[in-house]
């Protein structure tokens, strides 16, 4: 599934407003205050009118008989003179009949001296200026203030204060859709089952008349990155109706009781838009199995699911109301959600074909410029298994890859140099690797080749390398050339083989087994106990599935795994594994045993070259004797055999 570049999303039609904001107001006020109280403060206002003299000045006018009364303020000191004085106060000659001072230290003789002249003594809190009187006031005035912003938050309901129970959908308006089906390459069933809803949108009346009625939901299904999301708003995109995205998550948090809030205001906005889509994403963060796991379930995200299933299909439902979800875990969901009347249809979206495959990239390369070289054909072909996600990755890859080889167009190697970094792993030429290991590595990976170039009917090889990629030291690519969807058991016989060709040519040539067919041997197990248990493909015990039930621990199901055949079958089936192991790696081993001398060949090429393509590879084995012809159709799995 191939995303387009879009717009911006929308806003629903609602721009931005033009008054001014609370909290800009609360802001200009706070400083314009401030301002004032340090202008005051500058400027003196508030302060006392007393010059304030020093202590020695003080005594000169008590001696000279000129206080007539003292009153004491804490540590200062204002006395009343009997005639007015003239004092300097910052090179500024101040006359007054009061003067103010502070006491310095303590002074034992100062009241004595005072009864003793005659003079009345006056005591009494200090006083506060206007400066200080606001200074200690200040918290509880901010206090109070914010207090009323919160107030005014409440009643207004233009912030997200308390709003927690409000839903956080993403509003995209109908009036200038983004993305449109033309926009989507590939999954075209997917496509006709939502065409069919965009049409209800469009025209309801031409299914009322007959009785029908609209579908409530659409589940869609599928791997990650195929383009599950890109198809609801296409959805939203075609229809010309109001589009409301919300992921799952986004419904439960810390507090008890906002998921469910917020499935009521989701729908409350859907029915003042309706008609409209609700496209939630990844439900399975909140659609999960009710009473999953161990202990019970999550109190919380089940109410948040109960009010979903009501609104979805209650006596509350909507007319015109449309919910599209997404999930990569259907196996996980509720059963009450996927009846019939909620999720009426489920559509999978499936990873691509190899037509949908150069689709996808062609939509992609709009925006890069190609060389002539380049077969997007070829680049499908060898790209199995990947989802849209991944090809727009490819090409971003190569993009970034030519840049960085100061080229002007994108040309067929980028492509199949990102293609190798993606599939296989990055080069790690810095590696050092001994002569003997490289020897070693150049046999394995040439036994691969020799055993898959001799059977008829496997997988053609496309490029391999004796480079370190990734976490392996050599690579070996194939390249099929149709879409398979079955696969015989004959086919299965040939894949092992082909897989065991390393170590048989590690047994060939050293001797002795290594450690670099590690990952051939656990892949080879696999299949064939997959063949034996799954398939039926094993004569002696025939067409049995035999395996263990073991639900997932979270769904609250089966939590101990049940064996359900006797242990004379266990050791039967392990002793078919065995011997269908065994037989392939014989196979391999004899295939090359007898075509050594193109053993070498190849191993001797591989070192030199370190990387040979299937062109060069047909021209090497050619310079011997004829091999047999290999055009018999390959399987879509691009399959690597890696020395670890």
């Amino acid at each position: 599934m191939a995303e387009s570049k879009h717009g911006p999303r929308g806003d629903g039609g609602q721009g931005p407003s033009r008054s001014v904001r609370p909290g800009r107001a609360m802001l200009f006020w706070l400083l314009l205050f401030s301002v004032v109280l340090v202008t005051l403060n500058v400027l003196g206002i508030g302060r006392p009118v007393t010059p304030l003299v020093d202590y020695s000045q003080f005594k000169e006018e008590l001696r000279k008989g000129n206080v007539s009364r003292v009153t004491f303020e804490g540590t200062d000191l204002v006395a009343q003179l009997s005639s007015p004085g003239s004092f300097v106060i910052d090179a500024k000659t101040v006359k007054s009949d009061r003067i103010l001072c502070t006491v310095p230290f303590e002074d034992p003789t100062l009241v004595t001296e005072l009864e003793e002249r005659g003079i009345a003594i006056r005591a009494k809190q200090p006083s506060i200026g206007l400066f200080q009187l606001i200074l200690a006031n200040l918290p509880f005035v901010l206090l109070a203030g914010a207090f009323l912003f919160l107030l005014r938050q409440m009643q207004g309901g233009t912030s997200k204060a308390f709003s927690f129970g409000k839903s956080r959908a993403r509003l995209v308006s109908g009036d200038k859709p983004a993305v449109t089906f033309a926009d989507v390459a590939g999954a075209i069933e997917a496509k006709q089952e939502l065409e069919e809803i965009v049409d209800f949108l469009k025209d309801p009346q031409r299914f009322r008349r007959l009785g029908g009625r609209i579908p409530k939901g659409a589940l869609l299904l599928g791997p990650p990155g195929t383009g599950k999301t890109l198809l609801a708003r296409a959805v939203a995109g075609e229809a010309g109706v109001s589009f409301f995205s919300m992921s799952g998550s986004d419904f439960v948090e810390m507090f008890v009781g906002v998921g469910a809030s917020r499935v009521r205001d989701l729908f409350d906005q859907g029915k003042r838009h309706a008609p409209c889509i609700i496209f939630i994403d990844e439900i399975d963060a909140v659609g999960r199995h009710r009473g999953a796991g161990l202990g019970g379930g999550h109190d919380e995200r089940e109410q948040t699911l109960n009010q979903l299933l009501v609104e979805m299909d209650g006596f509350e439902s909507a007319e015109g109301v449309i919910l599209l979800a997404a999930t990569n875990r259907p196996d996980v969901l509720d059963p009450a959600l996927l009846r019939p009347g909620r999720f009426d249809r489920q559509i999978v979206v499936d990873r691509p074909d190899v037509e949908e495959r150069r689709q996808i990239l062609e939509v992609h390369v709009k925006e890069v410029p190609l060389a002539p070289n380049v077969d997007l054909s070829t680049i499908a072909r060898g790209t199995p298994g990947m989802a849209g996600a991944d090809l727009a990755n490819l090409v971003n890859e190569a993009a970034l890859l030519a840049a960085r080889r100061s080229m002007d167009s994108v040309s067929m190697t980028e492509l199949e140099d990102a293609k190798d970094k993606l599939m296989m792993g990055m080069e790690r030429r810095s590696l050092i690797i001994t002569d003997k290991e490289k020897r070693d590595i150049a046999y394995h990976e040439a036994g691969h080749v020799l055993v898959a170039k001799t059977i008829p009917g496997s997988d053609p090889i496309h490029k391999v390398t004796i480079i370190p990629r990734g976490r392996a030291l050599g690579v070996t690519h194939y390249l099929p050339l149709d879409e398979r969807h079955t696969y015989s058991r004959r086919y299965c016989l040939d894949t092992l083989a082909v897989m065991l060709g390393g170590r048989a040519a590690d047994i060939l040539v050293g001797g002795q087994p290594t450690t670099g067919a590690g990952d051939d041997i656990q892949r080879a197990t696999e299949l064939a106990r997959r063949m034996v248990c799954e398939w039926g493909m094993s004569d002696r015990l025939g067409p049995l599935t035999f395996g263990e039930r073991a639900e997932p621990v979270f769904l609250g199901r089966d939590i101990v795994t049940h064996q359900m055949y006797s242990q004379e079958t266990a050791l039967t089936i392990d002793a078919e594994i065995k011997t269908i192991v065994d037989d392939a790696f014989g196979r391999a081993k004899g295939i090359l045993a007898e075509r050594m001398d193109k053993l070498d060949h190849l191993a001797m090429a591989l070192l030199e070259r370190e990387i040979l393509d299937s062109g060069e590879i047909d021209r090497l084995l050619r310079g011997g004797s004829e091999m047999p012809s290999t055009e018999a159709p390959a399987v879509p799995a691009s399959d690597a055999s890696d020395t670890a």
